[in-house]
Protein backbone atom coordinates (compact mmCIF):
# COMPACT_ATOMS: atom_id res chain seq x y z
CA UNK A 1 0.00 0.00 0.00
CA UNK A 2 1.46 3.72 -0.60
CA UNK A 3 2.05 6.07 1.87
CA UNK A 4 2.16 10.10 1.33
CA UNK A 5 3.37 12.81 3.10
CA UNK A 6 3.42 16.23 2.19
CA UNK A 7 6.13 18.84 3.17
CA UNK A 8 5.04 22.98 3.36
CA UNK A 9 7.18 24.76 1.54
CA UNK A 10 8.45 26.66 4.32
CA UNK A 11 9.90 23.28 6.48
CA UNK A 12 13.38 23.31 7.04
CA UNK A 13 14.84 21.12 4.90
CA UNK A 14 15.99 18.09 7.61
CA UNK A 15 11.95 18.04 8.88
CA UNK A 16 10.63 18.57 5.23
CA UNK A 17 12.75 15.48 3.37
CA UNK A 18 13.08 12.77 6.61
CA UNK A 19 12.72 10.38 4.09
CA UNK A 20 13.18 7.07 6.30
CA UNK A 21 10.21 7.95 8.61
CA UNK A 22 7.05 10.06 9.80
CA UNK A 23 7.35 12.04 12.86
CA UNK A 24 8.08 15.61 11.20
CA UNK A 25 7.14 18.28 12.58
CA UNK A 26 5.60 20.23 9.62
CA UNK A 27 1.85 20.52 8.77
CA UNK A 28 2.48 16.48 7.09
CA UNK A 29 0.14 13.99 6.43
CA UNK A 30 0.52 10.19 5.86
CA UNK A 31 -2.12 8.42 3.76
CA UNK A 32 -3.01 5.16 2.54
CA UNK A 33 -5.06 4.19 -0.10
CA UNK A 34 -7.00 0.63 -0.38
CA UNK A 35 -7.54 0.77 -3.63
CA UNK A 36 -3.81 0.55 -4.71
CA UNK A 37 -2.98 -2.53 -4.48
CA UNK A 38 -0.56 -4.01 -1.98
CA UNK A 39 3.26 -5.05 -2.81
CA UNK A 40 2.75 -8.56 -3.61
CA UNK A 41 6.39 -9.88 -4.95
CA UNK A 42 8.79 -8.48 -2.17
CA UNK A 43 10.13 -5.76 -4.52
CA UNK A 44 10.64 -3.36 -1.77
CA UNK A 45 10.28 0.03 -0.59
CA UNK A 46 10.72 2.83 -3.61
CA UNK A 47 10.53 6.42 -2.57
CA UNK A 48 9.07 8.66 -4.81
CA UNK A 49 10.03 12.80 -4.48
CA UNK A 50 9.03 15.66 -6.04
CA UNK A 51 7.06 18.73 -5.74
CA UNK A 52 3.53 19.00 -3.89
CA UNK A 53 1.82 21.31 -6.19
CA UNK A 54 -1.03 19.78 -7.84
CA UNK A 55 -0.18 18.34 -11.27
CA UNK A 56 2.91 16.78 -9.62
CA UNK A 57 0.33 15.59 -6.67
CA UNK A 58 -1.46 13.79 -9.13
CA UNK A 59 1.51 12.62 -11.49
CA UNK A 60 3.55 11.21 -8.27
CA UNK A 61 0.32 9.45 -7.32
CA UNK A 62 -0.04 7.78 -10.76
CA UNK A 63 3.62 6.87 -10.24
CA UNK A 64 3.23 5.33 -6.47
CA UNK A 65 -0.20 3.39 -8.68
CA UNK A 66 1.84 1.47 -11.07
CA UNK A 67 5.05 0.87 -9.24
CA UNK A 68 2.59 -0.58 -7.02
CA UNK A 69 1.10 -2.61 -8.87
CA UNK A 70 4.51 -4.20 -9.81
CA UNK A 71 5.21 -5.43 -6.61
CA UNK A 72 7.02 -2.32 -4.96
CA UNK A 73 5.84 -0.29 -2.24
CA UNK A 74 5.60 2.77 -2.91
CA UNK A 75 6.04 5.85 -0.34
CA UNK A 76 5.48 9.66 -1.93
CA UNK A 77 7.29 12.34 0.05
CA UNK A 78 6.64 15.68 -1.70
CA UNK A 79 8.07 19.14 -0.60
CA UNK A 80 7.88 22.41 -2.03
CA UNK A 81 10.49 23.00 -4.41
CA UNK A 82 13.05 21.15 -6.78
CA UNK A 83 16.31 22.35 -4.60
CA UNK A 84 14.89 20.28 -1.78
CA UNK A 85 14.54 16.99 -3.24
CA UNK A 86 17.53 17.50 -5.18
CA UNK A 87 20.15 17.55 -1.71
CA UNK A 88 18.82 13.92 -1.54
CA UNK A 89 18.59 12.54 -4.84
CA UNK A 90 19.28 10.46 -5.54
CA UNK A 91 21.22 9.43 -2.33
CA UNK A 92 18.06 8.60 -0.44
CA UNK A 93 15.66 9.27 -3.70
CA UNK A 94 14.49 6.66 -5.80
CA UNK A 95 12.19 8.34 -8.40
CA UNK A 96 10.97 11.60 -9.27
CA UNK A 97 8.39 12.88 -11.68
CA UNK A 98 10.40 15.41 -13.27
CA UNK A 99 9.94 17.69 -16.28
CA UNK A 100 13.01 17.76 -19.21
CA UNK A 101 13.72 21.16 -19.01
CA UNK A 102 13.32 21.55 -15.19
CA UNK A 103 15.71 18.57 -14.24
CA UNK A 104 18.32 19.51 -16.96
CA UNK A 105 18.72 22.69 -16.50
CA UNK A 106 18.51 22.33 -12.84
CA UNK A 107 21.93 20.10 -13.20
CA UNK A 108 23.26 22.83 -15.75
CA UNK A 109 23.02 25.41 -13.53
CA UNK A 110 24.53 23.31 -10.02
CA UNK A 111 27.33 22.18 -12.28
CA UNK A 112 28.07 25.28 -14.93
CA UNK A 113 26.87 28.08 -12.99
CA UNK A 114 23.79 30.09 -12.64
CA UNK A 115 24.93 31.49 -15.89
CA UNK A 116 25.50 28.75 -18.13
CA UNK A 117 24.03 28.48 -21.75
CA UNK A 118 20.48 26.39 -21.63
CA UNK A 119 21.41 22.91 -22.64
CA UNK A 120 16.88 22.24 -23.35
CA UNK A 121 15.77 22.29 -26.71
CA UNK A 122 12.04 22.03 -28.19
CA UNK A 123 12.92 18.62 -28.72
CA UNK A 124 12.87 16.52 -25.49
CA UNK A 125 14.88 13.40 -26.50
CA UNK A 126 17.43 15.30 -28.20
CA UNK A 127 17.91 17.43 -24.54
CA UNK A 128 18.04 14.51 -22.79
CA UNK A 129 20.58 12.98 -25.53
CA UNK A 130 23.06 16.08 -25.10
CA UNK A 131 22.89 16.52 -21.26
CA UNK A 132 23.98 12.79 -20.77
CA UNK A 133 26.97 14.28 -19.44
CA UNK A 134 25.23 16.19 -16.79
CA UNK A 135 23.14 13.08 -15.94
CA UNK A 136 25.65 10.68 -15.62
CA UNK A 137 27.49 13.06 -13.08
CA UNK A 138 24.55 13.06 -11.09
CA UNK A 139 24.01 9.75 -11.45
CA UNK A 140 20.12 9.99 -12.59
CA UNK A 141 19.00 8.40 -15.57
CA UNK A 142 16.01 9.95 -17.48
CA UNK A 143 13.51 7.23 -18.96
CA UNK A 144 11.25 8.08 -21.95
CA UNK A 145 9.19 11.56 -21.78
CA UNK A 146 5.82 11.33 -21.99
CA UNK A 147 3.92 13.15 -24.77
CA UNK A 148 1.98 15.37 -22.18
CA UNK A 149 4.21 18.82 -21.53
CA UNK A 150 3.95 21.99 -19.75
CA UNK A 151 5.43 24.55 -20.68
CA UNK A 152 5.08 28.46 -20.08
CA UNK A 153 2.02 29.60 -22.38
CA UNK A 154 0.01 32.11 -22.64
CA UNK A 155 -3.64 33.63 -23.11
CA UNK A 156 -6.72 35.60 -24.01
CA UNK A 157 -9.66 35.93 -22.89
CA UNK A 158 -12.55 34.12 -25.44
CA UNK A 159 -14.01 38.18 -26.40
CA UNK A 160 -10.41 38.83 -27.81
CA UNK A 161 -9.84 35.62 -29.49
CA UNK A 162 -13.05 35.98 -31.18
CA UNK A 163 -12.86 40.03 -31.94
CA UNK A 164 -9.70 39.67 -33.42
CA UNK A 165 -9.44 36.22 -34.73
CA UNK A 166 -6.33 34.85 -33.38
CA UNK A 167 -5.65 31.31 -32.19
CA UNK A 168 -1.72 30.91 -31.81
CA UNK A 169 0.93 33.45 -30.64
CA UNK A 170 1.75 34.60 -34.60
CA UNK A 171 -1.51 36.01 -35.21
CA UNK A 172 -0.72 38.67 -32.48
CA UNK A 173 2.51 39.84 -34.91
CA UNK A 174 2.45 43.62 -35.14
CA UNK A 175 -0.40 44.23 -32.40
CA UNK A 176 0.30 45.82 -28.81
CA UNK A 177 -0.73 44.33 -26.19
CA UNK A 178 -0.40 44.90 -22.32
CA UNK A 179 1.45 41.19 -20.50
CA UNK A 180 -0.02 40.27 -17.25
CA UNK A 181 3.15 37.54 -16.24
CA UNK A 182 5.70 36.51 -13.42
CA UNK A 183 7.65 39.25 -12.42
CA UNK A 184 11.05 37.80 -13.74
CA UNK A 185 9.46 37.57 -17.39
CA UNK A 186 11.21 40.71 -18.84
CA UNK A 187 13.72 39.93 -21.37
CA UNK A 188 13.38 35.79 -21.14
CA UNK A 189 13.19 34.27 -24.40
CA UNK A 190 10.34 31.77 -23.03
CA UNK A 191 8.45 35.43 -22.31
CA UNK A 192 8.45 38.71 -23.06
CA UNK A 193 12.09 38.65 -24.63
CA UNK A 194 10.50 35.70 -27.28
CA UNK A 195 7.24 37.03 -27.59
CA UNK A 196 8.41 40.44 -28.69
CA UNK A 197 11.69 39.10 -31.03
CA UNK A 198 10.37 35.66 -32.34
CA UNK A 199 6.29 36.43 -32.35
CA UNK A 200 7.10 40.49 -33.40
CA UNK A 201 4.22 40.77 -30.46
CA UNK A 202 4.49 44.79 -28.89
CA UNK A 203 4.46 44.08 -26.07
CA UNK A 204 4.02 47.68 -24.18
CA UNK A 205 3.76 46.81 -20.44
CA UNK A 206 4.11 44.38 -18.28
CA UNK A 207 2.32 43.88 -15.16
CA UNK A 208 4.20 41.77 -12.89
CA UNK A 209 0.92 39.91 -11.45
CA UNK A 210 2.35 36.75 -11.03
CA UNK A 211 2.49 33.18 -13.11
CA UNK A 212 -1.11 31.92 -13.36
CA UNK A 213 -2.12 33.40 -10.86
CA UNK A 214 -5.81 34.67 -10.07
CA UNK A 215 -4.61 38.48 -10.36
CA UNK A 216 -3.26 37.54 -13.62
CA UNK A 217 -6.75 36.13 -15.07
CA UNK A 218 -8.83 38.67 -13.59
CA UNK A 219 -6.36 41.57 -15.88
CA UNK A 220 -6.93 39.57 -18.96
CA UNK A 221 -10.51 39.35 -18.01
CA UNK A 222 -11.36 42.80 -17.35
CA UNK A 223 -9.65 44.38 -19.94
CA UNK A 224 -6.56 45.82 -17.93
CA UNK A 225 -3.96 43.51 -20.47
CA UNK A 226 -4.79 41.49 -23.42
CA UNK A 227 -2.19 38.78 -22.52
CA UNK A 228 -1.69 36.59 -19.37
CA UNK A 229 0.70 34.13 -19.06
CA UNK A 230 0.10 30.07 -17.64
CA UNK A 231 1.16 26.90 -18.56
CA UNK A 232 0.05 24.66 -21.30
CA UNK A 233 -2.33 22.18 -18.80
CA UNK A 234 -3.97 25.01 -16.84
CA UNK A 235 -7.05 23.30 -16.05
CA UNK A 236 -9.32 26.65 -15.50
CA UNK A 237 -8.85 28.71 -18.25
CA UNK A 238 -12.42 27.14 -19.99
CA UNK A 239 -14.23 27.85 -17.20
CA UNK A 240 -12.92 31.12 -16.78
CA UNK A 241 -13.87 32.39 -20.05
CA UNK A 242 -10.26 32.22 -21.33
CA UNK A 243 -8.36 30.83 -24.89
CA UNK A 244 -4.69 29.86 -24.77
CA UNK A 245 -2.75 30.22 -27.99
CA UNK A 246 -0.45 27.86 -30.20
CA UNK A 247 3.43 28.36 -29.66
CA UNK A 248 3.23 28.09 -32.93
CA UNK A 249 6.81 28.84 -33.53
CA UNK A 250 7.54 26.89 -30.82
CA UNK A 251 9.89 29.52 -28.53
CA UNK A 252 9.37 27.23 -25.16
CA UNK A 253 12.19 24.19 -24.41
CA UNK A 254 10.75 21.18 -23.91
CA UNK A 255 8.94 20.44 -20.52
CA UNK A 256 7.90 17.10 -21.07
CA UNK A 257 6.92 15.35 -18.30
CA UNK A 258 9.79 12.13 -17.72
CA UNK A 259 10.58 10.13 -14.64
CA UNK A 260 13.83 10.88 -13.33
CA UNK A 261 15.47 7.55 -11.67
CA UNK A 262 18.42 6.99 -9.48
CA UNK A 263 21.07 5.37 -12.09
CA UNK A 264 21.66 2.67 -9.28
CA UNK A 265 17.86 1.70 -8.21
CA UNK A 266 17.67 1.35 -11.96
CA UNK A 267 20.44 -0.97 -12.05
CA UNK A 268 19.01 -3.00 -9.38
CA UNK A 269 15.52 -2.93 -10.93
CA UNK A 270 15.18 -2.69 -14.53
CA UNK A 271 11.39 -3.76 -14.53
CA UNK A 272 10.69 -0.03 -13.34
CA UNK A 273 11.22 1.23 -16.89
CA UNK A 274 9.21 -0.34 -18.20
CA UNK A 275 6.18 0.37 -15.92
CA UNK A 276 7.29 4.03 -16.13
CA UNK A 277 7.65 4.08 -19.67
CA UNK A 278 4.01 2.91 -20.27
CA UNK A 279 2.46 5.10 -17.95
CA UNK A 280 4.13 7.92 -19.89
CA UNK A 281 3.07 6.48 -22.94
CA UNK A 282 0.02 7.04 -21.58
CA UNK A 283 -0.28 10.82 -21.01
CA UNK A 284 -0.93 13.75 -23.67
CA UNK A 285 -1.07 17.30 -22.63
CA UNK A 286 -4.60 17.60 -23.24
CA UNK A 287 -5.41 14.51 -20.46
CA UNK A 288 -3.39 16.08 -17.94
CA UNK A 289 -5.27 19.49 -18.19
CA UNK A 290 -8.01 17.74 -17.85
CA UNK A 291 -6.87 15.64 -15.00
CA UNK A 292 -5.37 19.04 -13.47
CA UNK A 293 -9.19 20.84 -13.76
CA UNK A 294 -11.03 17.60 -12.00
CA UNK A 295 -8.66 18.85 -8.55
CA UNK A 296 -8.70 22.65 -9.56
CA UNK A 297 -12.06 23.37 -10.97
CA UNK A 298 -13.93 20.04 -9.49
CA UNK A 299 -12.02 19.87 -6.20
CA UNK A 300 -11.71 16.01 -6.37
CA UNK A 301 -8.65 14.77 -4.45
CA UNK A 302 -5.37 14.40 -6.71
CA UNK A 303 -5.12 10.73 -5.56
CA UNK A 304 -9.01 9.79 -6.71
CA UNK A 305 -7.94 11.31 -10.18
CA UNK A 306 -5.13 9.67 -10.43
CA UNK A 307 -6.55 5.83 -9.36
CA UNK A 308 -9.14 6.99 -11.75
CA UNK A 309 -6.79 7.57 -15.09
CA UNK A 310 -5.02 4.25 -14.37
CA UNK A 311 -8.24 2.62 -14.26
CA UNK A 312 -9.31 4.09 -17.57
CA UNK A 313 -5.93 3.65 -19.19
CA UNK A 314 -5.43 -0.45 -18.09
CA UNK A 315 -3.00 0.66 -15.74
CA UNK A 316 -4.10 -0.17 -12.24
Amino acid sequence: MRSRILAGAAATFSAAIVLAGCGSGTSSTATGDSSTPPASSGKGTVTISGQNFTEAEIVADMYAGVLAKAGYTPKVKLVGTRDIYMKVFPKSVDVVPEYVGGILEFLNGSYNGANANPVTLSDPAKSITDAAPLLKKAKITLLNPSPATDSNAFFVSKDYADQNNVSTLSDLKGKSVVLAAAPDCKGRLDCEGGLASKYGIKITKILPLGYASQQTYDSVLHGESQLGETSTTDGTLDSQGLVLLTDDLKIQPAENLVPAVSSSFLAAHPDVADVLNQLMAALTTEKLTELNAKVAVDREKPQDVADQFLSDAGLS
